[in-house]
């Protein structure tokens, strides 16, 4: 059974605008296509796995080309960047498959990258158990998911059930399981064998701090980040009471309140635990957060520094390429963020002080790089819907998912100015857009994880209801 969600009249417009903008390349241009046989294998490339080890689509979609999988239906749809996650020991990784309520699990080789699927309940869990799958509740519409550092817990958002859900994962299987006495989903709707919780309407995206200690949920439709308390023992979760618990753009049972808030769908947490980034997407806006590593709670500056947007607001300062801000991603070093942004078709770089946590939008081309042509920005290509956001464990390359064109374009990083540049003609993008190097199954791709080691890349596709595997063409170790 679904619950539906009561979505204000504003709400039902955001989603429509968002649904109305992934519209195909060919509506909006694209360069015209080169003849190379192979694409080079430079520093940074993605090349896809061979046959079907290059992608797994779900069974019902009977495809020659992929390798058939349970419980894969509509990952990372528009609302859900962050529909993938590896396990830290990059043995597992999780999907949240939206179509198919549920939550599929895979098998990962280190070596080869490759996935399979374990057999019966240990490869995934679902609404009633559908598909052979292990059972689970609050599970209706699941778009994001997020591992626990200590690999014990899975936690996932579900846009329909408007709730958060605690799996347990067993470390050598990789399958989950789930608690039934009220521990195991808290949910702002009056579900069965959950709890309720505040800030959770359309819960869009999720993180767990590096320490363990909490887990942030971004609500797209609710204009909230909710907070709750981890028990590292269990993975259970608790929500502080009063204004500890959620900060909103407005007054939200009993939650602080914050500036550029609308939308959020995308959240980024900083290595040192510090800091936490979100993209809100009708705000046109990057926020940073300043997390109390002991209590976990939330505060934001409101003298300019605790948010950027595209459109002058009070208390925040003025940025560009903001439109509709997507996923958030960070350097490992910790020194620089990264924004999508669906309405100004962009990646935009951020320098962050690894001291105060703030950001300042990198000047001039530096700062964006945006879809064909914009004034004052570098010149992006399968960039015309970028969604999900994802940044080499070596600091090298930084990948965008573009939505609407089916695209994952490869962006360098500079090593000192933190700025991305887009490799050349077909090492520059892969997908079914003229000038890209080819790739299967990525129609509709909005979510993208890397393995620890940084040699595979794992994308989401909502429209094939796929995950396809890349290897990443990796650098030789700078000297100095």
């Amino acid at each position: 059974m679904r619950y539906p969600i009561p979505l204000p009249a504003r709400s039902s417009a955001t989603l429509a605008v968002l649904i109305a903008l992934a519209l195909p390349a060919t509506a909006l241009g694209t360069p015209q296509p080169r003849h190379d046989r192979k694409p080079a294998r430079a520093p940074g490339t993605l090349v896809q796995l061979p046959g079907k080890s290059g992608c797994l689509v779900d069974r019902s979609g009977r495809s020659a080309k992929c390798a058939p999988a349970r419980a894969l239906e509509g990952p990372a749809p528009l609302l859900g960047s962050g529909a993938v996650a590896l396990s830290p020991d990059g043995r597992n990784l999780y999907v949240a498959s939206s179509g198919s309520d549920a939550i599929a699990v895979f098998t990962r080789n280190g070596r080869t990258g490759r996935l399979s699927q374990p057999k019966g309940a240990a490869g995934c869990i679902a609404a009633k158990g559908a598909e052979g799958c292990a059972a689970a509740v609050g599970l209706d519409r699941p778009n994001s998911v997020a591992v626990s550092p200590d690999g014990r817990n899975v936690y996932a958002t579900s846009l329909g059930s408007e709730a958060v859900t605690v799996f347990q994962r067993d470390p050598a299987t990789g399958a989950l399981s789930q608690r039934l006495d009220g521990s195991g989903c808290i949910a702002s709707l009056p579900l069965p064998n959950c709890v309720s919780g505040r800030a959770l309407v359309g819960p869009d995206v999720i993180v767990v701090s590096p320490d363990g200690r909490n887990v942030y949920v971004g609500s797209f439709f609710g204009n909230a980040v909710a907070v709750f308390n981890r028990d590292a023992s269990t993975g259970t979760l608790t929500q502080p009471s009063g204004s500890g618990g959620c900060l909103a753009a407005t007054a939200t049972s009993g939650c602080a309140t914050g500036l550029a808030l609308e939308s959020i769908e995308g959240m980024a947490i900083s290595g040192d635990g510090q800091s936490l980034y979100l993209g809100a997407a009708v705000s046109a806006a990057v926020v940073v957060l300043a997390r109390n590593p002991a209590s976990g709670a939330l505060t934001q500056a409101t003298d300019g520094s605790g948010c950027i947007t595209s459109t002058p607001l009070t208390g925040c300062t003025t940025g560009t390429q903001l439109g509709g801000a997507d996923a958030v991603a960070l350097s490992p070093d910790g020194g620089d963020v990264y924004l999508t942004a669906l309405f100004s078709k962009s990646v935009t770089s951020f320098t962050r002080s690894t001291s105060s946590g703030l950001l300042t939008q990198k000047p001039g081309p530096a700062g964006c790089l945006v879809f064909l042509r914009a004034a004052g920005c570098s010149f992006g290509r399968a960039l015309n819907a970028p969604e999900g956001i994802a940044v080499a464990p070596d600091g090298r390359d930084v990948y965008a998912a573009s939505y609407a064109p089916g695209a994952i374009a490869v962006l360098a990083r500079g090593k000192r100015s933190g700025a991305v540049a887009q490799l050349p003609h077909r090492t520059g993008c892969v997908g079914a857009v003229p000038d890209c190097a080819p790739a299967r199954a990525l129609s509709g791709v909005g979510s993208l994880v890397l393995s620890p080691d940084g040699r595979y890349l794992y994308a989401a596709a909502s429209k094939s209801d796929a995950i396809a595997i890349f290897r990443r063409v990796t650098r030789q170790p700078q000297r100095g």
